[in-house]
């Protein structure tokens, strides 16, 4: 008998008047804002504009949100394509189901388009929101709390997680997997701050250096979850998936730190200043026209100019006549 436990919501839904509002999409939008504000002083510091990272966050959130709903319908599709279930669920984001994996993935080809029509590097926009992004994620695993869900194996410790009884779950008490992710996540982005402070990291380092850092964290924590997974080799897929993201980071790490050492100077041109200085040069040469034309050639300035010489000449020769 537990004499301590986590209690769960008994519901995830507020009801504000007509508005429902849902702790896992709240959860979700909390996060975001976080690790925009988060981004922005990071980007601020590194020499960027205030309002660039929220003006990229336009596209990236939109595609990464398109990204984590595929990822999870895709790798759990028999929760909404089997016998019995409505495949219209696929598209109830508000009752959980998000894949870091897919969400990342296509929430980098947004944040690509939008750094592309600022003229920045993504990989500098990513090393500035790197720390931001773990501290979303954090923030997010409290959504999986309000629906009681992705915990881990039954647990009798002074933490375990209490579960109603529900569809697909059995009430108990279980690994707070989603708690171990979230303080884990946090972990990640002290690491990630401490490190690009001391290290001088960029070139996308940074953001490579919280890819790995999560990867080796949720791996041991998708190892203790027991909700169904695909499994391949016996493992669930994705932990697999941990280990790949988790070497090809390190080796990104390793790689780009010979190939570009060091960090951006300049992270975001300042086009303010680079358009007046076109303007100026327009107007130096317009000057440089207009002396030209003023103080040119004298025949061009007057033509009558030209028959002075041999008005001249005459007087010389007629005193030699």
């Amino acid at each position: 008998m537990n004499l301590a436990s986590i209690p769960s919501p008994s519901t995830g839904v507020i009801e504000l008047g007509p508005i429902p509002l849902r702790g896992y999409a709240f959860c979700i939008i909390i996060g975001v804002f976080v690790a925009v504000w988060i981004g922005n002083k990071r980007w601020v510091a590194r020499g960027g504009k205030a309002g660039t990272v929220a003006d990229i966050a336009v596209w990236a959130v939109p595609f990464g949100l398109v990204g984590g709903r595929l990822y999870h319908v895709i790798t759990d599709y028999q929760l909404y394509f089997s016998d019995g279930q409505n495949w219209v669920d696929a598209f109830k984001i508000w009752e959980g189901g998000l894949g870091i994996w897919g969400a990342i993935a296509l929430g980098a080809v947004g944040a690509w388009i939008g750094c592309r029509r600022r003229g920045i590097p993504l990989p500098a926009w990513a090393d500035a929101l790197a720390p931001g992004i773990a501290i979303a994620q954090a923030i997010g695993r409290w959504g999986n709390w309000f629906n009681q869900e992705l915990y881990g194996k039954p647990t009798d410790l002074p933490w375990a997680l209490e579960i109603s009884e529900g569809p697909n779950r059995v009430a108990g008490t279980y690994h707070p997997t989603f708690l171990y992710e979230s303080l884990w996540c946090i972990g990640v982005a002290l690491l990630v701050i401490w490190a690009d402070r001391r290290f001088k990291l960029g070139h996308g380092r940074a953001f490579a250096l919280y890819v790995a850092a999560y990867c080796a964290g949720r791996g041991w924590i998708e190892y203790m979850r027991v909700d169904e997974a695909h499994h391949v080799l016996g493992l669930r897929l994705n932990v697999w998936t941990a280990i790949v993201v988790f070497v090809l980071a390190v080796a990104y790490i390793v790689i780009s730190a010979k190939l570009r050492p060091g960090r951006e100077e300049i992270v975001e041109p300042d086009k303010d200043a680079a358009e007046a200085a076109k303007d100026a040069e327009k107007k130096d040469d317009a000057d440089d026209a207009d002396a030209t034309e003023k103080d040119g050639d004298p025949l061009k300035k007057d033509p009558s100019a030209k028959d002075t010489p041999a008005k001249d000449a005459a007087p010389e020769a007629a005193d030699k006549s």
